[in-house]
């Protein structure tokens, strides 16, 4: 698995989300399957099978957290460049045809939000902007046709 750039901010998070997942989800899910065994019979207890899929699950989430933390690539502060867009750059970007201004942060892909501005490096517009300085104009392919850029500001 390549190297996935994030800012220090998502990597503790998710640190603390694996901690949160070994330390106290492991012990809640074992004590739901220490309960459900109690019940007798396995072949036909439901609650048994529940908590074991539950366990499951929650295996599988942590060995893809094991996965990401290993293969990440904390980006701080004093890395980011203020002349060209790359993770952690926080962008001011002009649409051409309405000339609506939008800030945006671009971010690795686990910690990517919409709802709070922050797009992943991967996503059509973060992909097409990396690199770019100011004044540069970067055109993304969307559902719409294409969309045309301006980079007002770069900044962290």
């Amino acid at each position: 698995m390549a190297k996935k750039q994030m800012s220090r901010e998502g990597f503790e998070k998710l640190q603390e989300e694996y901690t949160r997942l070994v330390t106290v989800r492991r012990a809640e899910v074992a004590q739901k399957l220490k309960e459900a065994r109690a019940f007798g019979d396995l072949s036909e207890n439901a609650e048994y099978d529940e908590a074991k899929n539950e366990q499951a699950m929650l295996e599988a989430t942590i060995t893809q957290l094991e996965e990401t933390i290993s293969n990440a690539e904390v980006v701080d502060d004093d890395q980011i460049s203020i002349d060209e867009i790359g993770v952690g750059s926080i962008i001011k970007i002009k649409r051409m045809d309405n000339d609506k201004i939008e800030t945006l942060q671009i971010v690795g892909t686990t910690e990517a939000d919409a709802a709070t501005g922050k797009i992943s490096d991967e996503s059509p517009i973060g992909k097409a902007a990396m690199k770019k300085k100011i004044g540069d104009i970067f055109i993304v392919e969307a559902p719409v046709g294409e969309l045309r850029f301006e980079v007002i500001e770069i900044s962290k």
